[in-house]
């Protein structure tokens, strides 16, 4: 029996390496599309109104793409927290094959190495001109005021640093292929708090946030939430909430959004004015609806889901503000938007109760989660002289696929030590009928634990959630399971572990999950 099982594993990965190319049509990829990634931060698949027909959220800009283009219903992020995620998009490769950098918040180094292919450097080589705008949480090199001292100083007070915010900042989105770069080092509840365009902060007077913004309100009625912060940071409400530390003078955490969003559609303009024939790629990352909830004034109580609401009513605004641009423009017809989001919410149990509301459309966990709701994201494509008619692929996807679609697209071989793990699906977009090429895919939790889903089968290599529902890890016990095994085709809330029903399915999913891992690619 377990000679067959070697077998059987040997013959899988071998029709998985072995599938044969494909490469797309000569008059189907003439025109190179422009393309528009916009990426939303914790927004949960059950956020988008045309996703759930019982969210409390409203979407309908959002709701457009899906009646013009392709929703991808099984769409998955390549990590259920924000750096996993954004770093299987750039690289086309799982977040575990990083070498792993920790570091305090935003003053993390960089977690992509200089010499490795990206979105960026692949489209730059295509002929496009690339931009990265928004938020980029995976690492940058930081001058240091002093050089033989450590960045962050030790023990409990990290509020002020090493940093020397009038140096370059380097290792970013310049130096992976990115032409132009505006970007926000971190998480928008995470110092520091400052604007980087093209290696040089914006502005270098920095303060600190609890300087700026009261640290509680008289209104504030501390919940769940709170526990992830300290009491010299800043907390209004649930969602409304960011860690004190170094900010820009001139920055505002209400109009981060608002200034990122502009500086996308700017180069945009700029760019269709100063070069109409170059096709162009902008990666325009949101800093929304992740916490703080603070959404521009002109949509502040026009939810009935408070701030939580009114913020995904801005970043569907945003996805509008983008479509029209490209609309004036006159190149909506050839320009591929990517809709998008880095992970599930972060939408406890107590949130569902207390908002009537399922971020994550009612499967199992939230953000940082193995289970479905961690990294189940929504994702449509619209590409209107491409994509005549919409359509839906119910077939298991990664963002982390997106590489090797644009690859494709533009006639580009990937190397072996590239995109480890993306598989094209541009055939897919252009034949609605064709397969995907992806047999079967990996998460990761915010803890590091893996899973690996195969056909309807779901495996877990650990018992918990790996995250941030509790119980986040359990030892096992004698005589009862040490890991969790799921079949999604009849029980896709994760509700009933068949690991001890099904030991041979658990032990084939492992061996192959601990294959790709140690072979360091599944392509």
């Amino acid at each position: 029996m377990k000679r067959q099982k070697i077998i059987f594993l040997n013959l899988y990965i071998l029709s998985v390496f072995c599938f044969p190319a494909t490469t797309v049509f000569a008059q189907e990829a003439a025109l190179m599309p422009n393309i528009v990634i916009i990426l939303a931060d914790d927004m949960g698949y059950g956020d988008v109104s045309g996703l759930n027909i019982h969210a409390r959220t409203h979407t309908p800009n959002i709701d457009q793409m899906i009646k013009k283009g392709v929703n991808f219903t099984d769409a998955h992020s390549g990590g259920a927290v924000c750096t996993p995620s954004r770093y299987g998009l750039i690289t086309g490769r799982y977040y575990f094959r990083a070498e792993k950098k920790f570091d305090y918040l935003g003053y993390l180094k960089p977690l992509i190495d200089r010499n490795r292919e990206t979105i960026g450097s692949l489209m730059q080589k295509a002929g496009y001109e690339t931009a990265c705008v928004g938020k980029w949480h995976l690492g940058l090199d930081w001058g240091l005021k002093s050089p033989d001292k450590p960045q962050i100083p030790l023990g409990d007070d990290k509020r002020s640093t090493n940093t020397d915010f009038t140096k370059s900042v380097t290792g970013g989105p310049n130096a992976l292929g990115f032409d132009y770069s505006y970007i926000l080092p971190a998480s928008l509840d995470m110092p520091p708090y400052v604007f980087i365009e093209n290696n040089r902060v914006i502005d270098p007077d920095i303060i600190f946030t609890a300087d700026a913004y009261p640290r509680t309100l008289q209104s504030t009625k501390p919940v769940w939430d709170r526990k992830y912060t300290n009491a010299d940071d800043i907390y209004w409400e649930r969602g409304i909430w960011w860690r004190n530390g170094e900010m820009s003078r001139s920055f505002k955490m209400e109009g981060c959004f608002d200034t990122i969003v502009a500086k996308g559609l700017s180069f945009i303009a700029a760019h269709v004015t100063r070069e109409p024939k170059q096709p162009f790629m902008l990666y325009l990352s949101l800093t929304g609806p992740h916490t703080p909830w603070l959404a521009d004034k002109v949509f502040v109580g026009t939810s009935p889901l408070g701030s939580y609401g009114d913020f995904i009513l801005e970043v569907d605004d945003a996805v509008q503000q983008v479509n029209a641009m490209l609309q004036r423009l006159d190149i909506s017809d050839n320009t591929m938007v990517v809709f998008a989001s880095d992970n599930g919410a972060g939408w406890a149990e107590d949130d569902i109760q207390v908002y009537n509301h399922k971020c994550n459309a009612g499967r199992r966990g939230q953000k940082g989660d193995i289970y479905d709701g961690g990294h189940h994201v929504p994702l449509i494509i619209t590409w209107p002289s491409k994509i005549k008619k919409p359509f839906t692929v119910k077939s298991t996807m990664s963002l982390v696929d997106l590489m090797a679609t644009f690859a494709e697209m533009t006639s580009q071989a990937i190397s072996d030590s590239s995109a480890e793990d993306s598989f094209s699906f541009l055939r897919t977009l252009l034949h609605p009928s064709a397969p995907l090429k992806r047999k079967d895919i990996i998460y990761e939790s915010s803890m590091g634990r893996l899973a690996i889903k195969a056909g309807d089968w779901k495996y877990i290599d650990c018992l918990g959630s790996g995250g941030f529902t509790d119980p986040a890890t359990l030892e096992s016990v004698k005589g009862g399971p040490a890991a969790q095994l799921y079949n999604l085709k009849s029980d896709p809330l994760e509700s009933q572990n068949l690991f001890e029903q099904y030991p041979e399915k658990a032990n084939f999913l492992k061996d192959l999950l601990n294959e790709y891992v140690k072979q360091g690619h599944s392509r």
